[in-house]
Formats: structure tokens, sequence, C-alpha cells
């Protein structure tokens, strides 16, 4: 496994992207004018967002063999589709 390479900068500018991100979702649920079926999509999705965003930048999986990246992206992108499938179903 290489050595990870990221500086301080980068770590904290995922943490502020990660702020911005949670900052827009609390806005969206308390003072947006959508309705909610679109609050609860926007939302989820920007959870799984965020989720990469950790994994990829703080449990370092950006620097793992493209086999284990791949299967945490699928493995993301299917709990994010299953959920919303589900949600929307009903």
């Amino acid at each position: 496994m290489s050595q990870a390479t990221h500086t301080p900068a980068d770590v904290t500018r995922v943490w502020l992207l990660l702020l911005a991100i949670t900052g827009l979702t609390t806005y969206l649920v308390e003072w947006g004018s959508v309705s909610p079926a679109v609050t609860t999509t926007a939302a989820l999705c920007a959870a799984s967002f965020k989720a990469r965003l950790v994994i990829l930048n703080y449990m370092e999986l950006r620097d793992a063999p493209l086999a284990w990246r791949s299967i945490f992206e699928a493995w993301n992108i299917a709990c994010l589709c299953l959920i919303l499938g589900a949600y929307w179903w009903r």
C-alpha cells in the first residue's frame, strides 16, 4: 500500500466541504420551500456523498487498490439506489 499524500490543507478542505453540505441540508430541511419528497431525496443524496468523502479521504480508501475502491463505490451507489427506490416506491 502506498504512503498517504494528503496534506493538512486537503483534510481541512474536505472538512469544510462536509460542513457546507451539512449546512445546506439543514437549511433545505428547515426552511426550504420544496416538497418533503424532494427534501428527503436531497438529504439522502447528500448523506451518500458525505459518506463517500469521509471514507475516501479520512479512511484513506482513495489510496487503496482499485478493487477495494470500486467495491466501496458500487456499495455506496447500490445502497443509495435501494433506499431511494424503497422511499419512492411507496
